[in-house]
């Protein structure tokens, strides 16, 4: 069902993806650049940036620190004074280390905080006027926030990388009851397991793994498709979604059952 506008002509779309140096933010933004986008990718590692931008008179690269919250807004800046509009914008800015409540770790909780969902806040501040005025004046726009079926319920090793990501689907579900009736589309990404440098150091067997660039595949194509909710692979999100369901003493048993932990 789509829910949002379909994204059918990325040639005339112009796409920042905050956090886009490594993992699915470098695929998705490698994937739009070949489709004919013009994407600007921020994240801290300049090198990282460049790696993606050389050679691709459509990629644009401005190094920012999402947490600071006057980068992101001077970042905003600059891409507009550059292409005037923003069509769609992505948060994929991420912070993973598996934590429990019996090792806890306020620096590590406050730093996914920090990274996962305060980087969003500073995102949307610096956008959203600019997005708004788009819409008014008839000009379509796009939010996506990239979070996890981690946020789906609570996980053994996710104390603090759950919690934000289940912040980032509510967040995505009140900016939808928003801004869709406003003309600005919005969607959620929610990944399983994916082979990237935040899942490197896991130190389990991760189901259903996949790579960055089916990711990004699943992403591009949820876009163009118009849905809200975008989620992958289906072989393993669909069981996750299928334990929401279940009642809190089954879920509990059901998730100790099958990590051992």
């Amino acid at each position: 069902m789509s829910l949002n506008p379909r994204i059918s002509h990325w040639p005339s779309q112009v796409v920042w993806i905050v956090g886009a140096s490594t993992g699915i933010g470098r695929a998705t933004a490698e994937r739009l650049l070949d489709a004919g986008a013009q994407v600007v990718v921020s994240a801290r590692s300049e090198a990282g940036l460049q790696a993606i931008v050389a050679g691709r008179p459509n990629a644009q690269a401005i190094a920012l620190d999402a947490t600071d919250r006057d980068a992101v807004r001077a970042a905003a800046n600059e891409v507009m004074a550059r292409h005037g509009r923003i069509d769609v914008v992505v948060y994929c800015a991420g912070h993973y280390k598996a934590l429990r409540a019996t090792a806890f770790d306020l620096d590590e909780m406050l730093r996914h905080q920090q990274v996962n969902v305060t980087g969003a806040y500073y995102l949307l501040d610096a956008v959203l006027p600019q997005l708004l005025r788009q819409a008014a004046a008839g000009q379509p726009a796009h939010l996506s926030l990239v979070a996890s079926v981690a946020g789906y319920r609570g996980l053994p090793n996710a104390l603090a990388y759950g919690p934000t990501k289940a912040a980032l689907i509510h967040l995505a579900e009140v900016l939808y009851l928003d801004l869709q009736p406003k003309g600005i589309g919005v969607s959620i990404i929610n990944p399983g397991f994916v082979s990237t440098p935040l899942t490197a150091d896991n130190a389990f067997e991760m189901p259903a793994l996949i790579t960055p660039d089916e990711a990004a595949r699943q992403i591009v194509a949820g876009w163009e498709a118009g849905r809200f909710e975008i989620h992958f692979p289906k072989r393993f999100t669909l069981w996750m979604k299928a334990l929401r369901l279940l009642g809190d003493g089954p879920y509990f048993a059901a998730v100790r059952r099958a990590t051992g932990l």
